[in-house]
């Protein structure tokens, strides 16, 4: 990999998506690096907010709005026009979503670690709450903090490396469309391919779960509503 190409996708929930634009931003990158944003059908007030901030920080804003019609979430069709980007450009395609907050050193570790192991298909900073506990999706990694180590278990996209190799190797436009979120499949495809993914607890990123939709946060809060939603209006397809 000669860099990387950096993703944040969005729906509104701006201030949040600010905020881990500009951490990536501030990272300290020593290797080539393209920021892109997809806005995602954001309303009319956010996207100009989108705007304004991607000319004062200088990240690439792309408005789905004017490549698509097909309504949100368009997770897949970014998940293609990035994989694409990324293989032109020769690099590693880095995912970071947009209720995290990453740390300076957080980004280049990643590529850094994924270069040194050629078997690595995925390479995932895990997750902590504002006091640095371990925090979902990676609950599973609880009693192991400060370490890197091979998982099968599944990725989430919240902070996430996916080599160039693997980009080659595995061909988006094979995902279910019918599917809202493609991050278990590809986590899981890794394996299928021949490569390992590695989880850094020993390099965290602060997460807000599910910052970015809030009406997920009845998975908790309000169980019966939350699975109502999912099946009668088809949400949160995984």
């Amino acid at each position: 990999m000669k860099g990387f190409h950096i993703i944040t996708p969005v729906k509104d929930s701006i201030e949040l998506t600010l905020q881990t634009a500009e951490a990536i931003m501030a990272s300290e990158i020593t290797v080539p690096f393209k920021y892109t944003i997809y806005n995602d059908f954001s309303t009319e007030e956010n996207t100009h907010k989108l705007k304004e901030a991607s000319e004062r920080l200088g990240f690439e804003l792309v408005n789905l709005s004017d490549i698509t019609d097909h309504p949100s979430p368009n997770y897949l069709l970014v998940l293609q026009m990035s994989q694409k980007k990324a293989i032109e450009a020769e690099s590693g395609l880095l995912i970071v979503e947009s209720d995290v907050i990453v740390r300076p050193h957080t980004l280049q570790t990643l590529f850094d670690k994924a270069s040194q192991n050629s078997d690595c298909g995925m390479a995932a900073a895990v997750t902590v709450d504002e006091q640095g506990v371990i925090n979902f999706p990676y609950l599973y990694a609880k009693g192991k903090e400060n370490r890197e180590f091979t998982t099968r278990k599944r990725f989430s996209f919240c902070c996430t490396l996916l080599t160039l190799d693997y980009l080659k190797a595995f061909d988006f436009h094979q995902l279910n469309p019918e599917k809202h979120w493609h991050d278990v499949t590809i986590s899981h495809q890794s394996l299928k391919c021949g490569f390992k993914n590695y989880l850094f607890t020993n390099n965290p990123v602060w997460h807000r779960p599910h910052g970015s939709r809030p009406w997920k946060q009845l998975k908790y809060t309000n169980p019966l509503k939350y699975y109502w939603l999912k099946f009668t209006k088809g949400l949160d397809k995984i």
